[in-house]
């Protein structure tokens, strides 16, 4: 196995990683809407997700680990895909903002801040900001 194959199966890993964490989000109520279906294929796609691990993780999303990323940005990141797929998702409910948060904490981000950066990012999204503007606001609440 060379040190590419090693580089590329961290990466895969990773990706499923978030992509369960983002399926946990869209089942939290029980059930796939058909926008969160439609934001989820679009996320398989970007994070090179296969037909067979798509299909394995909608089945057993609850056993994927959560990776948190080492890098601020890729949080944020993970944070904004988080976020979005909440606000897809015509429930929201203290059930979500309680998931939400678990989940921020698992990306890495403090349990005394995640809080306020979770509702931070909830209203940043609710007013259809991009990625950008997203990570500036939510560095710019720390100062």
């Amino acid at each position: 196995m060379s040190f590419s194959d090693l580089f590329d199966s961290g990466f895969k890993k990773r990706n499923e990683s978030h992509f369960a964490a983002i399926v946990r989000i869209a089942m939290d109520d029980g059930i796939i809407t058909a926008e969160e279906q439609a934001f989820l294929d679009r996320l398989a796609r970007n994070l090179d997700i296969s037909e067979g691990n798509y299909k394995s993780i909608l089945k057993d999303y609850q056993s994927q680990p959560i990776n948190p990323p080492v890098s601020y940005d890729r949080r944020l990141e993970r944070l904004f895909d988080l976020v979005r797929m909440v606000h897809v998702d015509t429930i929201n409910g203290d059930s979500e903002n309680t998931l939400l948060k678990k989940i921020g904490i698992g990306l890495g981000f403090h349990p005394e801040n995640v809080k306020y950066i979770v509702d931070k990012a909830l209203t940043l999204v609710s007013n259809g900001v991009d990625l950008d503007t997203f990570i500036d606001e939510i560095k710019n609440m720390n100062r």
